[in-house]
């Protein structure tokens, strides 16, 4: 492949933008509604240290959905069910980090293990089988879009009604178990709606990229912020703005969609590094300075 067919691939429908567009209308928003309730839920998955979990709920969605796709079920019922299987057993079984690492660590395996077995017995198209990896977001449908709204929208709704012993059980377990605050239920409800969204995102970027819209917006966020508000709206911006960045850019050529986002989420990813780096070394700089003016 020469410079010639590269510049064919990525800007080959440049002429025709506007129509392509249309056609894909409903895939760039089924992406801003994706990379809000990621970037806000990934939020609480940095803070609570569980971006290994997302992975490993991914995998066993993509079993699911691959099981799903062999039986002849809806995909997305059978991503949906293997998603919170293995948020319901991380939840349940993995209070503490140790255990939830090696649970995780037992079940990634084991779901992408059944994943493919799956997909090698299914004798349909090969295209379907690898939508389940890289996902088929540029062919969401009313329908489709449907439901990712109302799960969206039940996982939002979670959120808000555990928020504030949520994210008291993510900064301070501790306290939070000592005020009262039943530390193994919202982790079992917080686990659940991560399930959810997982399974969202497995069926539109697919199992191998759903950390994009996950964790790293929030991991980019709170380079830069720190504040109880602004670190979520900010992760909820840095999530829509890769979801439906990356559509933009890909429906000006003939490549997957997956690769254009998890791409725009980590350039923001390192230019929030980036400044987050500078304004700490200005900081140790003042108060190196400040220490230096105050020494007798």
């Amino acid at each position: 492949m020469n410079l010639a067919d590269i510049g064919q691939a990525m800007f080959g429908g440049l002429s025709q933008y506007g129509e392509i567009l249309a056609l894909v209308s409903n895939s760039v928003w089924a992406g801003a509604v994706l990379g809000l309730v990621g970037g806000l839920i990934g939020v609480f998955v940095m803070q609570r240290d569980m971006a290994f979990a997302v992975h490993g709920i991914s995998e066993l969605s993509f079993a699911g959905a691959a099981v799903a796709l062999l039986v002849g079920v809806d995909v997305v019922t059978g991503s949906i069910v293997g998603s919170l299987i293995a948020a319901a057993i991380i939840g349940w079984l993995g209070a503490r980090a140790r255990d939830r690492n090696s649970i995780i660590g037992v079940l990634m395996p084991f779901g992408l293990g059944i994943g493919i077995l799956a997909l090698s017995l299914y004798n349909g198209r090969a295209a379907g089988r690898f939508s389940l990896l890289t996902g088929q977001i540029v062919s969401v449908q009313s329908d489709q879009l449907g439901w990712l709204t109302g799960i969206c929208a039940l996982v939002l709704l979670g959120l808000l009604l555990i928020w504030r012993p949520l994210r008291f059980d993510s900064l301070d377990p501790q306290s939070a178990a000592a005020r009262g605050v039943p530390t193994v239920g919202v982790s079992f409800a917080f686990m659940l709606l991560l399930g959810l969204v997982v399974a969202v995102a497995v069926h539109i970027i697919g199992a191998l990229l759903v950390m994009a819209l996950v964790v790293t917006p929030a991991a980019a966020a709170m380079r830069v912020r720190s504040g109880p508000l602004s670190v979520p709206v900010l992760a909820a911006v840095f999530g829509v703005v890769s979801a439906v960045g990356g559509i933009l850019l890909a429906v000006m050529g003939t490549l997957p969609v997956s690769p254009y986002i998890t791409t725009v989420s980590f350039v923001i990813y390192l230019v929030c590094r980036a400044i987050g780096s500078r304004r700490d070394r200005v900081v140790r700089s003042t108060a190196g300075t400040a220490a230096a003016v105050n020494r007798p």
